[in-house]
């Protein structure tokens, strides 16, 4: 229906990005009840949670009634806290939805084996069910407005659109099925394309099953310096084009080609937003383009406390750790609880460097034997942050008091770092 862009590097004013999505969805409402689905806590810098606030504000004083259910994928649920920080306190905790992923799905039918293994070049054969949140078919909701940011990702190519529904709000055979597809196809092949196996496969099932859905995309273009968020683009409608420009922008904001590979990067993970290495991942597969042969990543997570983000997962993790990607296929192959659960594998493969960089985790919250277990190397956190003060370290490379040559990011989950002729979709 609509872009609105930035015209300079300061970003979008709240005034022009809610003028513009309330003339939106005035064209677009319908009678009935109105489901808003934005982004999780992990895309805390999206802007979708301000963008929801100021939706359910308005449609609220209007006489609407409105739900709200985060597309939460397999994370875990927001806490109270962290939905007074994501909604600015406009959104009640107590109309916040929980999307189940496991229980809380209906079947619409499947994405067909023959599709699968075309799109996917014969990697995978497998026909993917198609599950999504019953809330998403449910008659009575005249309008769903979905809202999220488009960034690199390493299961689609490009995050978000129908993402967010097939993903953020479905059902286990889909999450586990397009992570899996993503993990074979290769990340290096998926990170910053558009028109990937995965993306076809939600493309299809968008056709196949809902197309008489009234759904309505909201898509965000951000960077941030610090806690300040800035918005370039806002891009809104139903169809497939509003993707395809907010893809475009976000190579240009979100994607940064390096001069050099990088022989030691140091990424620091917000505590508030990166609890699990299942997010916290993100510092390993959004550098592994950029990183030098050899080469050391340091990941300083003072929030990570656990592997996965539910304890299935996290036990999966524990047993058969980041081992390669070779390993991974063989232990996949021979191992019915990671058939079983392709989301799994799917992730030790994106947090494997596989043997081109080591990979060093400085956590306060658990233990080196842990650390090492899955493995990684560890280092203390404290004699880390002193070495690496992460508040006064500016982005990209630096060199130290004692010498040494680093490249700093402050938040991986922004984007997509790549050496300069490495990258084609």
């Amino acid at each position: 229906m609509g872009s609105l862009y930035a015209k300079n590097g300061a970003g979008l004013s709240d005034a022009q990005i809610f003028g513009f999505i309330d003339e939106i969805v005035s064209g677009a409402a319908k009678p009935g009840k109105i489901l808003l689905l934005p982004s999780d806590y992990t895309r805390l810098h999206s802007y979708s949670g301000r963008i929801t606030a100021r939706l359910y504000k308005k449609l609220i004083a209007a006489g609407r009634e409105v739900d709200v259910m985060p597309a939460l994928g397999t994370h875990e649920p927001m806490t109270e806290a962290e939905a007074e920080d994501f909604f600015g306190g406009d959104v009640p905790f107590g109309k916040l939805t929980v999307h189940n992923w496991r229980n809380d799905v209906v079947k619409l039918g499947a994405v067909p084996g023959g599709f699968v293994s075309e799109v996917s070049e014969g990697l995978m054969a497998d026909p993917i069910d198609v599950e999504v949140n019953r809330r998403i078919t449910d008659p009575s909701y005249g309008l769903i407005i979905s809202a999220g940011q488009v960034v690199p990702h390493e299961v689609v190519g490009m995050a978000n659109h129908n993402k967010n529904i097939f993903v953020g709000c479905g059902g286990s055979s889909m999450i586990n099925g397009s992570h899996m597809v993503g993990a074979f196809y290769g990340l290096e092949r998926m990170m910053g394309a558009s028109d990937t196996p995965v993306r076809k496969i939600f493309n299809y099932a968008e056709d196949k099953f809902l197309a008489g859905v009234n759904i309505l995309y909201i898509l965000t273009v951000t960077t941030a310096s610090g806690p300040e968020v800035r918005v370039h683009g806002v891009f809104a409608g139903s169809g497939r084009d509003i993707f395809d420009d907010a893809v475009t922008l976000s190579r240009e904001k979100n994607m940064t080609f390096v001069e050099k590979p990088i022989k030691k990067a140091v990424v620091y993970l917000d505590g508030r937003e990166f609890k699990s290495t299942w997010v916290g991942n993100k510092a390993v597969y959004r550098t592994r383009m950029a990183m030098a042969e050899g080469g050391g990543l340091i990941v300083v997570a003072p929030g990570v406390s656990k592997f996965g983000e539910d304890a299935g997962n996290d036990a999966l993790i524990r047993k058969y750790g980041y081992v390669g990607r070779e390993n991974i296929l063989r232990l996949y192959r021979d191992n019915a609880d990671l058939r079983g659960n392709k989301s799994a594998p799917a992730h030790l493969i994106h947090g494997s460097p596989d043997g081109k960089f080591t990979v060093t985790y400085a956590v306060g919250k658990l233990t080196r034997e842990e650390i090492e277990s899955v493995g990684y190397a560890n280092a203390p956190y404290a004699e880390t942050i002193k070495k690496y003060p992460v508040a006064e370290l500016r982005e990209g490379f630096s060199t130290l008091p004692d010498g040494e040559e680093i490249y700093f990011i402050k938040n991986p989950a922004l984007g997509l770092w790549v050496s300069k002729g490495s990258f084609g979709p």
